[in-house]
């Protein structure tokens, strides 16, 4: 068994207030790894903590081999949308992600708009994002955790906004990836989108991780 990412007695306390409290928890490659759990219970904040945009109190947090803020501040080789994407409302999708592909220089403008058409937008649209509906937000969120081919996907509640259609789509490429090679953790409030995409599924509850399968 080959482990992507390791959690380790990670625990999160903002003063008095415990978020995560003693997780450990590892993420084989090459599966999709469902998190599931109320509003407030901890899911996002075990997403940050891997993502490296939030510091852990206590515990480590290794993946592939490096462990985060000892090897590295942030993963490398991780693609992630956690929470609303953020973009530049007034330029289209080709240039939002152009500014951000050029942060690390990795891809072209080719890699920009093939990521663009997976997930079922134009990449030659003139459409502000501005205009974006809620589900072309999170299909260009996708496309910007895409782009760049990493191995490890992180993917906070993908399907908002996406009508019928558009989740059985997102479904289909999600399972497509994992046939590739990638790993995915995913949390998602759809009991369905659990059954049909996920290996293995953890439970969140008041910063407390329980192995359902």
């Amino acid at each position: 068994m080959s482990i992507a990412i390791n959690v380790e007695n990670v625990t999160k306390s903002f003063g008095e207030t415990t978020v995560l409290s003693d997780i450990t928890v590892a993420f084989e490659k090459g599966k999709v790894h469902g998190l599931i759990g109320r509003n407030g219970s901890g899911k996002t904040m075990l997403m940050k903590c891997i993502c490296g945009f939030v510091p852990v109190t206590a515990g480590t947090i290794t993946i592939d081999g490096l462990r985060l803020k000892k090897d590295m501040d942030f993963p490398k080789n991780i693609g992630v949308i956690i929470e609303t994407p953020g973009f530049l409302p007034s330029y289209n999708a080709y240039r939002n992600l152009k500014f951000l592909a050029d942060i690390q220089g990795k891809i072209g403008k080719e890699e920009i708009r093939e990521a663009i058409k997976k997930v079922g937008l134009d990449p030659e649209s003139k459409k502000h994002v501005g205009k974006y509906s809620l589900g072309m937000r999170q299909r260009l969120g996708l496309a910007q955790a895409i782009m760049e081919d990493p191995d490890i996907l992180i993917l906070d509640e993908p399907m908002n906004g996406l009508d019928k259609d558009g989740v059985a789509e997102m479904r289909q490429y999600l399972l497509d990836l994992k046939a590739g090679g990638k790993t995915i953790i995913i949390a998602s409030h759809s009991a369905e989108d659990i059954d049909v995409l996920c290996d293995t599924v953890h439970e969140m509850d008041k910063g407390v991780l329980t192995t359902i399968r």
